[in-house]
């Protein structure tokens, strides 16, 4: 579906910065941002509370218009706005959870938060050995350099394309339960290098 003309009256708006547009934009699409949340949370075994949607969909709103609303600019309108957005919506979101899972992974957050005053684990995966993602990649090309080929295939699939436990023993053939030994082991050698340096 191309753009409707009302899709580009609600882009030319919010360009001009007018009154009530960005009001209008967000009212419209922050519902289509939680199902892409919603979404990439469960295609990722990734647990979430109303906080950390609501910190997700703040995330995309920024992406957006951050640079004078540089994203909104882009759009050419070969597709339609909300397909358009969704591919905005699900980048920015994965992105994040990657961000978060590596920071986690280092111990610079804690993943249990605060809801209703009982402690939760608001991004824990289902499979307790599974290792977070890691979302910079010089550190993953560090991470891949002298692992065996099978090895740095395993941790290239799961950090840097996103791809799920299942998808990664699928096409690179191995046994589900041995994926976790491998990232771990190479998460170990990350830590092993930093300590060192």
């Amino acid at each position: 579906m191309a753009l409707t003309d009302t899709d580009r009256d609600l882009i030319n708006r919010c360009l001009r910065r007018e009154a009530g547009a960005w009001r209008e934009f967000v009212d419209r699409f922050l519902p289509l941002f939680a199902h892409v949340i919603h979404h990439s949370a469960q295609a990722r075994s990734i647990p979430l509370q109303n906080s950390d949607v609501e910190d997700l969909c703040s995330d995309v709103l920024i992406a957006i218009t951050e640079n004078d609303f540089a994203v909104l600019k882009r759009f050419r309108g070969k597709a339609s706005l909300a397909a358009y957005l969704v591919v905005v919506a699900r980048r920015v979101v994965v992105r994040e959870m990657i961000k978060r899972r590596m920071s986690e992974a280092f111990g610079h957050v804690r993943s249990n938060h605060v809801n209703s005053g009982q402690n939760t684990d608001a991004i824990e995966p289902v499979a307790p050995t599974e290792v977070r993602r890691i979302e910079h990649q010089e550190v993953i090309e560090k991470i891949l350099s002298g692992l065996p080929a099978r090895d740095a295939d395993v941790v290239r699939k799961y950090h840097m394309e996103g791809s799920s436990y299942q998808e990664i023993s699928r096409e690179v053939g191995i046994p589900l339960n041995s994926i976790g030994p491998i990232l771990s082991r190479a998460l170990e050698r990350m830590r092993h290098r930093y300590a060192s340096t």
